[in-house]
């Protein structure tokens, strides 16, 4: 064999996988056919994410006022914000790199498909060669969604991969989904000046977040003079010389000079070999079990083709667990408490179970939530919108879910995770002391609510 551990796809799943493979001893191969970092580092977390903050940062710089400065009148430079954009992934992506030749590990660049259990043929510049593993990892990810009918064409009626290629920002667009990719590309061409509007299929943004984060989220948008139309479709689209026109279910038609489709995310497991070899899937997805082992013992699968929870923290988790258990550890993963954060202006974070998920089990709940603006430190920064919500149950106490919209939250949801994982209760949060002041005392003052002893409101 030509490895111990050969992985197809170098995204956070996959690369991680090799890294931690190697530090157990393993001879590692990956294979990628693109840049390494897969889509996170290139199409999606990395590249939005810096968006967003030059975006947040721009926001910033008009409310000098009340911070007590005044400065020049500022404007978006947005080929410089995207030329940033671009920086900053190709700084990860080296660091990617000098993690592989740290860690002795061979990048075998090209397309890889199944022929057997071991082994999988490597296409590049129209040349196949063969490579062997003893056990395989697949990590082949995703791509953008594309709706039937629809006449992408990468200028006008774009994809989120497409999107990170515009060179100058539309005056209008119109996305098409409302869940965490849409929003946030929504929240970055409003801050930056583009008149944006939403059409959501389903009765509320992040369909499947708790209500309340989403209801909130409806609200800051509006205000935001965002048109929202829930519960709507998009019929049509005809791209015309002032970009395209839209009619939407509801009888409406819209002129818009692009149109941004963001309804979620296609496996890839087409076209890999998995049939030839036997591996199962279900609806595309490849099947797995607790240790990420597929219905062929020695072929693991992780990140997205598996399908289980589209986020590049679990990819990496799974590409941790399936090495692991290759090497003979006993590890398996654990979804119940994985938190998700969306990336608006105003960052909305959940771990753990929402209200509507509580009440569809017919749990016996309780809930309690706290503002940031009742926070020292978030009216010293100016960051008092927002609040931080705790659904535990109602008689043990046991954190059953956290919500929390707002500045930060991103971070301030890990707390709240490790709570859960540990099987903690409000008590316990309330008596753990927080530093003051600062935005996680957003947690423990939440906790102090849910008890009914809360101190600052």
């Amino acid at each position: 064999m030509d490895y111990d551990i050969l992985i197809l796809g170098a995204g956070p799943g996959g690369y991680v996988a090799g890294i931690r493979a190697a530090q157990l001893g393993a001879k590692v191969g990956i294979i990628e056919e693109r840049e390494l970092g897969g889509v996170c580092l290139n199409r999606g977390c990395i590249p939005t994410k810096a968006l967003i903050e030059s975006a947040h940062s721009y926001s910033t710089t008009k409310r000098g006022a009340e911070f007590g400065f005044t400065c020049s009148e500022s404007k978006p430079d947005f080929t410089r914000v995207m030329k940033r954009k671009e920086e900053v992934s190709e700084r990860l992506r080296k660091g990617i790199e000098s993690l592989m030749k740290k860690n002795k590990i061979d990048v075998i660049r090209g397309r890889g498909k199944l022929l057997d259990k071991h082994t999988i043929e490597v296409t590049a510049d129209g040349a196949a060669r063969k490579v062997t593993g003893e056990n395989l990892i697949l990590a082949t990810g995703s791509e953008p969604l594309r709706l039937p009918g629809f006449p992408f064409d990468g200028k006008t009626v774009l994809t989120s991969d497409d999107a990170l290629k515009l060179d100058k920002l539309p005056a209008s667009m119109l996305i098409v989904g409302g869940g965490y990719i849409g929003v946030e590309w929504a929240s970055i061409f409003e801050q930056f000046g583009c008149q944006v509007t939403i059409v959501e299929l389903m009765d509320q943004l992040l369909p499947r977040s708790d209500s309340d984060l989403a209801k909130e989220l409806f609200r800051l948008f509006k205000k935001k003079k965002m048109d929202i139309f829930l519960g709507t479709k998009v019929e049509a689209v005809e791209v015309n010389a002032a970009g395209a026109k839209c009619k939407l279910s509801n009888g409406q038609e819209l002129q818009v000079e692009k149109v941004l489709v963001s309804i979620g995310r296609s496996i890839n497991s087409k076209g890999i070999g998995l049939d030839e070899v036997g591996v199962k899937t279900e609806r595309g997805a490849v099947t797995i079990d607790e240790q990420c082992r597929t219905s062929v013992p020695n072929i693991y699968a992780i990140g997205d083709v598996t399908a289980k929870m589209m986020l590049a923290h679990v990819a990496t988790r799974q590409g941790i667990v399936a090495v692991e258990s290759i090497m003979g550890h006993h590890v398996k993963m654990d979804y119940r408490v994985i938190p998700a954060c969306v990336f608006t202006e105003f960052e909305i974070s959940s771990v753990g179970k929402s209200n509507v998920e509580c009440k569809a089990a017919g749990l016996d709940v309780k809930e309690a939530k706290f503002p940031f603006m009742a926070l020292g430190k978030a009216q010293a920064t100016g960051e008092t919108y927002g609040w931080a919500k705790i659904i535990a149950d109602a008689k043990s106490g046991e954190v059953i879910g956290v919500h929390i919209i707002g500045a930060h939250s991103s971070a301030l949801i890990a707390e709240a995770a490790l709570a859960m994982s540990m099987e903690a209760t409000v008590e316990s949060i309330a008596n753990t002391i927080h530093a003051h002041p600062t935005m996680p005392e957003v947690i423990s003052e939440c906790a102090e609510a849910w008890l009914g002893k809360a101190i600052h409101v």
